[in-house]
């Protein structure tokens, strides 16, 4: 049964790439088809249902997506946009939760308060994930990819606190507002120091201990379950644990990893690692839907798409009603509110403001419902919860996510940041890096230079690439028969490139050489092609 079941799952997830790579064709966010790939799942004929544990869901999703979302969060853009981040983290979250537990008690029969603090706790934190995609091709000011990556990672934590509140209080049948916000702080602020004091230990077996490329991989991998089991060992949020380490360990990066192919290592097998989870998350809710829309209880499907698309809608207006009157408060726009000719105060809001699309967090915490009360009977509206969430996933998804770009178009709005353009900082970084390394050459070196024929053709091809950059960057300001010249020069080592990984191939067949040194080789034309497209894009 169970490699039958695993084939299924393979299937699926091939399926869904398909579909992701349709997605990459036609420039439409891949969130987007993966919730119409686990709406389409549904639709399978004769499609079995994968029995998997809910708080199986919870463990094994949601502390890698943490992990991965705390990683690649900039600490100091974190702290430049924290006041925005926080009142949209916290503020929102909470006001969101608030109105949609109130407004589901008055429309859904049968729905208590508590369950209604439930689902605005799953519904509540919009996914950086989705935001990210959408944006990945359009110009917007950094600024706001800053403030909707930051207030992700921080919502994902304050929702899935409220989330787990409610559910004991389901559980209980007990539920105090005041209890519930004193113990908020508490489990927050005590899984923020669990975090904090685990990832202070993997920091230095990362440092100091002697560890291989795979080891530093396999760790990363194995940190978000260890901050987040020892956080919840002891009754506190293993989620803040996860982010608050996840942030330190980010932010000491450059530090912990053994080598520069540690660092590409884990890259590529945290890329990997999340782009499968996020497309199973929405393979099991695929699976799980007929069971769902089967046994719906009191409630018609009617009805349910009813309940899922008015909290839909509710939300995306708390969201606009919250978001565009900050904009008019000076705090958001540092100590001193500055006019800003090109982009009117709305503009930015309104795109945050649009860009709350519900993702992965919300659909794993949905899945991690448990099936049963602890006195035996049925976990009450289960079945309504996972579908109004998917409801709630599928309008914002889709209709705010292929919309989005079209609202950013109207309300031209212009990156008027405190950066320059991202080619020319990648330029500019690193020209300093190679003069710096002239620098040391000239410096330190200059007698190895003339004597060591090795060193004094590193030192040349290092004037090279420095030479090459400077014309980049000249490059950019430049006419178009100077930027023809150079898009030439760059299609001209793409060509050779290409010529040199068939020579690997033919050398592979010849078996003179070692398999190892040709992946060596193929290893470095990865990195020198990288420069290049990265130049590209």
């Amino acid at each position: 049964m169970f490699h039958e079941h695993l084939l299924l799952i393979l299937v699926l997830l091939l399926a869904v790439f398909m579909l992701i790579m349709v997605g990459q064709k036609l420039k439409i966010s891949y969130p987007i088809f993966l919730v119409l790939a686990g709406l389409g799942i549904s639709f399978i004929p004769g499609i079995p249902k994968i029995e998997v544990q809910p708080d199986m869901i919870f463990l094994l999703f949601l502390p890698p997506l943490l992990y991965e979302a705390a990683w690649y969060t900039s600490w100091n853009d974190f702290m430049k946009w924290r006041r925005p981040i926080g009142m949209l983290a916290f503020g929102l979250v909470f006001l969101t939760s608030i109105i949609v537990a109130y407004v589901s008690v008055a429309m859904i029969p049968g729905f208590t308060l508590a369950l209604g603090f439930l689902l605005g706790g799953i519904i509540s934190p919009p996914d950086a994930v989705a935001a990210g995609s959408v944006l990945k091709n359009i110009k917007v000011p950094k600024r706001i990819t800053t403030i909707l990556e930051g207030e992700s990672l921080i919502n994902d934590a304050s929702s899935l606190i409220v989330f787990r509140f409610a559910l004991a209080a389901v559980l209980s049948g007990q539920f105090s507002m005041t209890q519930a916000v004193g113990q908020f702080f508490i489990v927050a602020v005590m899984g923020i120091v669990i975090g904090l004091a685990i990832a202070h230990i993997l920091y230095v077996i990362h440092r100091f201990l002697p560890t291989t490329p795979s080891m530093d991989a396999a760790l990363t991998l194995m940190s978000p379950y260890m901050m987040y089991l020892a956080a919840e060992e002891f009754h506190f949020s293993g989620v803040m644990a996860v982010v608050s380490g996840g942030l330190f360990l980010s932010y000491r990066s450059h530090e912990i990893f053994s080598s520069s192919r540690a660092r590409l290592q884990t890259v590529n097998v945290w890329a990997t690692v999340a782009f499968i989870l996020n497309g199973l998350v929405f393979i099991l809710i695929g699976l799980e839907l007929p069971a769902i829309m089967a046994d719906m209880g009191e409630y018609s499907i009617s009805e349910a798409i009813w309940y899922g698309l008015v909290i839909s809608v509710i939300s995306i207006v708390i969201r606009i009603l919250y978001v565009m009157p900050i904009a008019y408060v000076p705090k958001w726009m540092g100590r001193t509110k500055r006019a800003d000719l090109k982009n009117p105060a709305w503009k930015g809001p309104l795109i945050i403001g649009w860009a709350g699309m519900r993702g992965v967090v919300s659909l794993a915490s949905a899945l991690s419902v448990p099936l049963l009360l602890g006195n035996g009977q049925g976990f009450p509206h289960r079945n309504l919860i996972l579908f109004i969430t998917f409801v709630v996933i599928l309008v914002t998804l889709v209709f705010q996510g292929l919309t989005l770009p079209v609202l950013i178009r109207w309300v031209g709005i212009k990156d008027t940041g405190d950066f320059l353009p991202e080619e020319e900082q990648e330029a500019g970084i690193r020209l300093r890096l190679m003069k710096a390394s002239l620098h040391k050459l000239d410096e330190k070196y200059s007698h190895e230079i003339k004597d060591n024929e090795l060193v004094g053709f590193f030192k040349k091809q290092l004037e090279n690439d420095a030479f090459i950059v400077e014309q980049q960057l000249e490059s950019l300001t430049c006419d178009e028969t100077e930027k023809k010249e150079l898009d030439l020069y760059r299609h001209i080592l793409l060509d050779i490139y290409s010529v040199q990984r068939h020579e690997l191939v033919a050398l592979r067949k010849e078996k003179f050489y070692s398999d190892e040194e040709l992946r060596k080789q193929e290893s470095q034309l990865d990195l020198d092609e990288a420069k290049v497209l990265g130049n590209l894009d």
